[in-house]
């Protein structure tokens, strides 16, 4: 096969080895709606997609791009501060093999779980194995139109985000539509996602994955929707964040297990809960006057679960915790982003905040 390459896949696959060898590295993203950058849009049957305004309102032209938020997601921040390129969509149809190597790939996908049975009321998303097979095929891609030598060393050297879990407990055991809800109770449903996340995370390692960081949960309890469901604007759903905090606990520890037992393996855990339920519990302390509400809603009618072009906003985005009933604004990603990289000792080298 790598006899029948052009001239241009060799000059590619060269250009690729020199990059790499003077630290050029591209990143490969997992998750859910909080790093979608616009998948779910090309998931034509999907009841999860950002398509609508006000979505995107801050970011770029202002228009829609699939990210479920009025700007940039965590990902997008923590890449930017490092000084990473921005992975496009994985459906993005102008994604190919130079884009892949320039850029990596994003495959977060809004509703996906780390189980395959979550969010099935969605219709289409893709969970996190369907996820990494969808990674398998691009390194089956790259390999075929760069050479394998170049693409092992593309993915031995580039960063993977491992961002899942909310979904699992909110459009899944939280909800009694779905049989995990009666199935298992609140300690063995952790240990089956953990267990889950476990197996999955060392078919990732298999796949040539070295540089893996995996982002704990935060507060679920505290997102104006949970708020909602328990008839409260205000008071968070403990028993949802117990949830959260027995998920990390869990999670952390087989992540330091793994980071110490595979070979050349340096796996890390972002946790930044308690930060974030600081944030919620002293907005005033982080610049916000509003950590309860969405920015984005249809006045009284509530929920809406996703912002519509009839929904109304609030006056100053830049102060309010929650773009819509599920996800933070622009500015509570980008103090969440940089309190990440500060707990995981990653070195900020470069400053933009722009969108």
């Amino acid at each position: 096969m790598g006899c029948e390459r052009t001239p241009l896949a060799v000059a590619l696959a060269l250009a690729l080895l020199l990059g790499l060898a003077h630290g050029d590295v591209v990143q490969f993203i997992f998750g859910d709606s909080l790093s979608d950058v616009g998948n779910n849009n090309y998931l034509t049957k999907s009841l999860a997609r950002a398509a609508l305004p006000w979505y995107g309102i801050d970011f770029g032209s202002g228009m829609p791009n699939g990210r479920f938020c009025n700007g940039r997601t965590v990902a997008d921040i923590i890449g930017d501060k490092m000084g990473l390129p921005r992975p496009p969509a994985f459906l993005d149809p102008s994604v190919d093999e130079t884009v892949i190597a320039k850029s990596g790939l994003n495959y977060a996908s809004g509703g996906g779980g780390i189980l395959n049975e979550t969010s099935s009321l969605f219709i289409q998303r893709f969970s996190l194995y369907k996820q990494i097979e969808l990674f398998q095929g691009t390194q089956a891609f790259m390999r075929e139109k760069i050479g394998r030598a170049a693409a092992d060393k593309l993915f031995g050297e580039a960063y993977y985000v491992v961002a899942m879990g909310a979904n699992d407990f909110i459009n899944n055991y939280l909800l009694p539509v779905y049989s995990d809800s009666w199935t298992y109770n609140g300690d063995t449903f952790v240990k089956y996602m953990v267990t889950t996340l476990e197996a999955q995370l060392r078919l990732l390692h298999g796949l040539g994955a070295r540089r893996v960081t995996f982002f704990g949960l935060g507060p679920m309890g505290c997102i104006p929707l949970q708020r909602l469901l328990q008839r409260s604007s205000t008071a968070c759903q403990e028993s949802t964040n117990k949830l959260a905090l027995s998920f990390n606990k869990q999670a952390g520890a087989v992540i330091r297990e793994l980071a110490a037992s595979l070979p050349n393996a340096t796996f890390q855990f972002g946790d930044v809960y308690d930060y974030f339920q600081d944030i919620i519990d002293r907005p005033y302390m982080h610049g916000f006057n509003n950590s309860h509400a969405p920015c984005c809603t249809l006045g009284k009618v509530r929920p809406t679960l996703t912002c519509t072009p009839l929904s109304t906003l609030c006056k100053d985005r830049s102060k309010y915790v929650f773009w819509d009933e599920y996800h933070p604004t622009d500015r509570a990603n980008e103090l969440i982003a940089l309190e990440t990289l500060k707990r995981l000792n990653i070195t900020v080298v470069a400053n933009t905040t722009s969108s």
